[in-house]
């Protein structure tokens, strides 16, 4: 198969000028391949050397990898040597030394002499019986030892040392160092670096900057390269980092859950750079000490010296409580566009944030329309890596007046206390509110949610898969937030008595829940819900009791599939990803649903469809009071949840029939 895409690469590369195809670059020669060879032309250990050497191209097991990389190696040697006018070295480096048997080992001079009893002879006696026996010639005509300790090499021997030679000769000419912007393509197995390059990965850097910035299984994402292939990559990377100058983090070494969020926020050190706003730092003469609109320091209401800080005071005043160090969605939101707002201001604009005006606030929502590559990157990228950018892309009209909106109030908030003298982005004409379209809510109808509920029952049983079945289920019976669901935990379960509606007296579940703007509330939840999470937790060694004093601590969503004492708690990006790719398999293989409906569906999706399922109501039962689906939702506002009471439209038009019966009849 090898040997049929390298047929098929010499012929697109005859045909480049013609079609444009461009060209790949050729492997290149660095010093394993010449140090490899001179073991092999030494005798020593293959495997041992091509483990020390020549790892990176494959295992040493697979004999046809290491056979057809030893022959690769030769040619290019050889044709190095032609390409510097020496056909004679050329020749010399294709030749194999174990074509020369090797001289039989000769006696020393004193087991020559107690074998031929002439240990009383003197040694000049001794030496000519040995020489008589063996002759310079070697014996017969093979090369040998002249006498003790004199003994002239033989042929392979020769052949041997003129290689090393040669290797030495030829290293110091067509040997070259990799360097960062090189292609993978000419220093890598042709294999291995055209799964790299396919996988958006072309040069040495875009590969350490995927490495450094996912971490340790950084690998899951390039099809085709595991775990072994991976560490193979590692060694050579390691191997060759003073070279290339290029470092590999030390956090690659350690699984991302057991690092610590000491070890995380040393990835990427502090700097005036496309940094996230606690490792930002604002250069003096852009700090906003001296800013143009700053209102006299005597007059301010915060402790704040520079932007920086100022920034800093607005977040801190949207906690909703002393010593919660958790931000909610609201205020990371909050500090994405303040963040974004400062980077711009100081690496674009070059002005400090209390020195913008107006005319630069209506340039920055430019920026934000059509903001450089550079900047973008995808959202699931953590705060910590190296890989994090400040934007996912243009921001929609919707997203830029949201983001406006959100920086009138850091600047009113700065105005207020007494930082700044006027508020730039006020006099920013914010654009139209998009109105969706009537009918067009983010809904899934009974039977997808039915559809999707069966093939979730049919998920493989697995600690993955049991995960996302109880996120999925637990987010369309809550109607929680993403942001909420993500951090509830055992402790947040409330088993309660109560009377059903047919007199008797049963148990239920309710959940404490603080969701936007600090406020608490109780979810009901579905004891068999419970109950699955409590065989999770005796599956992985802790009390069945969800509510036992020892399972408190462990998120709801918690993930046990790591070897750690007590289990971590799923991230909302993970669980976004992870019911976004499942949705995207199920609307692949749905029958009798709307599958172009479901692959447009997310976790965002859930929510709403909670709303609208509780208050319609499954056919017979009874439709949840408006009430009660609000307090699930968490809405500020009865007005917001009344948007889920949706029916289908033949359900409407059927209800209507009896209003317009005369028209009817």
């Amino acid at each position: 198969m090898v040997e049929v895409l390298v047929d098929l690469a010499v012929g697109l590369q005859r045909r480049a000028d013609v079609h444009h195809v461009k060209k790949p670059p050729p492997r290149k020669l660095h010093r394993g391949h010449f140090a490899f060879m001179r073991a092999l032309a030494q005798g020593l250990d293959e495997r041992a050397s091509w483990d020390r050497y020549l790892r990176l191209e494959g295992e040493h097991t697979d004999l046809r990898t290491v056979r057809r990389t030893i022959a690769w190696i030769r040619d290019a040697f050889a044709a190095a040597a032609r390409r510097e006018q020496k056909p004679g070295t050329a020749r010399l480096i294709l030749l194999d030394p174990d074509r020369f048997t090797a001289a039989p080992a000769l006696p020393s001079l004193a087991e020559f002499a107690a074998a031929q009893g002439l240990e009383d002879f003197s040694e000049a006696e001794q030496i000519e019986a040995y020489e008589a026996a063996y002759p310079a010639g070697g014996g017969g005509g093979q090369d040998g030892n002249k006498s003790a300790g004199s003994a002239r090499p033989s042929r392979r021997a020769r052949v041997i040392d003129h290689q090393l030679q040669a290797l030495r000769w030829l290293e110091g000419l067509v040997v070259q160092d990799p360097r960062p912007s090189d292609s993978v393509m000419a220093w890598l197995h042709p294999s291995l670096a055209a799964r790299l390059a396919r996988a958006g990965l072309p040069t040495l850097v875009a590969v350490v900057e995927r490495i450094n910035g996912i971490g340790a299984r950084w690998w899951a994402q390039v099809p085709g390269v595991g775990e072994r292939k991976a560490a193979r990559i590692l060694d050579w990377l390691h191997a060759n980092e003073q070279i290339l100058g290029l470092r590999i983090g030390v956090h690659v070494a350690t699984p991302r859950a057991q690092l610590t969020a000491t070890a995380l926020a040393s990835v990427v050190p502090a700097a005036t750079a496309l940094v996230p706003y606690e490792k930002f730092v604002l250069p003096a003469e852009l700090d906003g000490s001296e800013g143009r609109y700053r209102a006299p320091q005597a007059k301010c209401l915060v402790l704040a010296v520079n932007d920086h800080e100022a920034i800093g005071a607005w977040l801190a005043a949207q906690r909703p409580g002393e010593g919660n160090r958790e931000l909610s969605s609201t205020q990371r939101s909050y500090r994405k566009e303040a963040e974004r707002l400062l980077l711009w201001s100081i690496l674009k604009r070059k002005k400090a944030l209390s020195s913008l005006s107006v005319e630069d606030a209506s340039a920055y929502c430019g920026f934000l329309a059509d903001p450089p590559s550079t900047w973008c990157g995808p959202r699931h990228h953590q705060r910590w890596s190296p890989m994090w950018r400040p934007l996912e892309g243009p921001l929609t009209p919707t997203a830029l007046r949201q983001a406006l909106i959100i920086l009138r109030s850091l600047f009113a908030f700065l105005v207020s206390q007494g930082y700044v003298v006027a508020n730039p982005f006020a006099a920013v004409t914010l654009p139209q509110n998009p109105q969706r379209p009537l009918g067009s809510g983010r809904t899934l109808s009974f039977a997808q949610w039915d559809y999707i509920d069966a093939l979730l029952q049919d998920h493989g049983d697995t600690e993955a898969g049991r995960r996302l079945r109880r996120g999925m289920r637990w987010v369309y019976a809550t109607g929680l937030r993403l942001a909420e669901i993500t951090t509830i935990k055992c402790e947040d379960l409330e088993q309660v008595e109560y009377k059903a509606a047919n007199g008797a007296t049963t148990t239920g579940w309710l959940l404490s829940v603080t969701g936007k703007g600090g406020r608490r509330r109780q979810v009901p939840v579905p004891v068999e819900l419970v109950e699955e999470l409590g065989d999770e937790l005796a599956r992985h060694g802790f009390e069945r009791q969800v509510g036992a004093v020892s399972n408190q601590g462990i998120h709801v969503m918690a993930r046990f599939d790591m070897e750690l004492e007590r289990p971590v708690g799923w991230s909302a990006s993970g669980l976004y990803q992870a019911l976004k790719a499942f949705l995207a398999q199920a609307a692949a293989s749905a029958e009798g649903v709307d599958a172009q409906q479901l692959r447009k569906a997310s976790t965002h999706w859930l929510r709403p469809t909670h709303g609208s399922h509780a208050l319609q109501g499954r056919e017979g039962q009874s439709p949840a009071p408006i009430q009660v689906a609000h307090n699930n939702l968490g809405q500020a506002s009865l007005g917001t949840t009344s948007m889920h009471l949706t029916t289908e439209k033949a359900t409407r038009l059927t209800a209507m029939r009896g209003f317009w019966k005369s028209d009817q009849d």
